[in-house]
């Protein structure tokens, strides 16, 4: 059964073209056995009509915060509270700022402040007004006080140019809905989540390191504490906004993270491993920066210590979730990973010609001792969920037995 059966939906739609989409959206949401509710902006009655969303809920469209008819019993409180889960699609870059600020001045907006279930967003506007610092910094804040985001995905768009900025189309959405609803499957244990590059020094302004965005690993984390684990995290340097709620511990180098993970598996049950660590760093790091003389430059590169190996060897381990990134072989590279670092499971995923790093969406086929999943491809946030929930059924059946 899907989990948005019997789930009350109040679907947020404002005024954008991809308000289009919200009517299939609508369908979809009740096809997996959803009760929804649409409120709208006035700027999207210019896109598509009340009555659509009527025809397609199967309820009466809210449009107006002062409706007499509704407003002599508090109705917009009433609608508020009515709703399991809270979704704004599409979330305009306009509507996105309101929120952030906390107005109140549309239905819609109050609305979302003056609700307690879960919101999420999928926003859909241009790709400059989308990777603009005023609406970056919008969406941190909003992240950082528990919205949940779904997209905006990458492609062409309604006014001619291509980038971030697209809605998520409806059954990416659905999928992302439905996540919100995921069991506390982790309810009572401690989680340990590396995540994003390190960077390793050549000189004082040059250093080497990998394409690792530090996505799948913030979206573990986002998960691990959607499922109710207490959450620590260990980043690499990545330009993304810490998950509220996870204790948070900042590194750069393979050495830091080492140091830093190590310090904090034995305090935890699990360890997800999901860092892209460097395998080397220099011999001898320079003091003053190498200037541009020779023709050929030789570094001289040592094996940086095994975080993965390490952990999985302590005396009582955390049950060790290792990654492994590969351009071929991808079975039995990862299954030797399993097995020479003595992990309990390993995620694997092709990388290399436009798969896997620096994108929002993942694939991974998953390998423990007597057994396997794949995990098709989908938003990272999605297979993030879908990760915890199986390590979670590993855990409690290793720990059990």
């Amino acid at each position: 059964m899907s989990r948005l059966a019997d789930k009350r939906i109040l679907l947020g739609v404002t005024g954008g073209i991809a308000a289009y989409k919200a009517a299939e959206l609508t369908r979809a949401l009740r096809a997996e056995g959803a009760e929804v509710r649409v409120a709208m902006t006035r700027a999207a009655t210019a896109f598509v009509a009340p009555l659509t969303f009527q025809a397609l809920s199967g309820q009466p469209t809210h449009l107006d915060l002062l409706d007499p008819a509704e407003e002599s019993a508090m109705g917009h409180i009433r609608l508020a509270r009515w709703a399991d889960a809270i979704l704004i699609a599409p979330a305009t870059a306009d509507f996105i700022a309101k929120l952030r600020a906390g107005l109140a001045d549309d239905l819609l907006s109050a609305l979302c402040l003056a609700a307690e279930a879960p919101l999420a967003l999928a926003p859909a506007m241009n790709q400059a007004m989308w990777s603009n610092p005023a609406t970056r910094d919008n969406v941190a804040c909003l992240e950082a006080r528990g919205v949940r985001l779904f997209g905006p995905a990458q492609g062409a768009q309604a006014c001619g140019e291509s980038g971030f900025g697209r809605m998520l189309e409806p059954a990416d959405i659905c999928r992302e809905a439905a996540d919100l609803f995921a069991p506390a499957c982790l309810a009572g244990l401690s989680v340990l989540v590396s995540a994003g590059p390190t960077r390793e020094p050549i000189d004082p302004v040059r250093y080497l390191s990998n394409r690792s965005s530090g996505k799948m690993g913030y979206a573990l984390t986002r998960a691990a504490l959607a499922a109710g684990a207490k959450t620590t995290l260990v980043s690499g340097p990545v330009a993304l906004e810490p998950p509220r709620g996870a204790e948070l511990a900042r590194v750069e180098s393979a050495a830091e993270m080492f140091e830093a993970v190590l310090g904090a598996a034995p305090r935890h049950d699990i360890y997800i491993g999901a860092a892209a660590v460097a395998d080397y760093s220099l011999a001898d790091v320079a003091g003053h920066k190498i200037k541009k003389r020779d023709e050929v430059l030789s570094l001289v590169l040592t094996r940086t210590r095994d975080i993965l190996a390490t952990v999985a060897a302590l005396p009582k381990p955390p049950f060790t979730v290792g990654f492994a990134a590969e351009t071929d072989r991808l079975e039995a590279y990862a299954r030797q990973k399993l097995e020479t670092k003595g992990l309990d499971m390993v995620a694997a995923n092709r990388v290399g010609a436009g798969l896997g790093f620096d994108r929002d969406e993942n694939a991974l086929r998953v390998f423990w001792r007597g057994g396997e999943a794949c995990l098709p491809t989908a938003p990272k946030s999605h297979i993030a969920t879908q990760l915890i929930e199986l390590i979670a059924e590993r855990y409690l059946a290793k720990n059990s037995t």
